[in-house]
């Protein structure tokens, strides 16, 4: 399969009320990715995204760019450029944003092998 260009900046973003902008980055129509979906989420002052996995998937969040704030067990860590969390199967976390800029967002879900 040949390598495939995708100008993350130039795809379609779509706003979610309370919980910022995101936008595919990943999938089976960009290219050919049948079972991943990788996204970029932007969250602004106020802003939170909660992420929780089925018994069936795998996500990793990878925070590009901000300060935020990580909820996990229900303890709040403050993090940065460079943290990351792993979730695996019906796990959940929430992130917010904080202090002054945008928070920037990897987002990757990937299904199980095991069936």
């Amino acid at each position: 399969m040949p390598n495939t260009y995708i100008d993350t900046n130039k795809l379609p973003r779509t706003k979610v009320s309370g919980a910022g902008e995101f936008t595919e980055i990943l999938n089976n129509a960009l290219c050919g990715a049948k079972n991943v979906v990788g996204t970029l989420r932007w969250l602004g002052n106020g802003d939170h995204y909660d992420a929780s996995s089925d018994a069936k998937t795998h996500q990793l969040i990878y925070l590009m760019e901000g300060e935020g704030t990580m909820t996990l067990n229900a303890k709040d860590h403050k993090v940065g450029k460079g943290a990351g969390i792993y979730l695996g199967p019906s796990e959940s976390a929430r992130i917010a944003q904080a202090g002054g800029g945008t928070l920037k967002l990897f987002h990757l879900v990937v299904p199980s092998q095991r069936s």
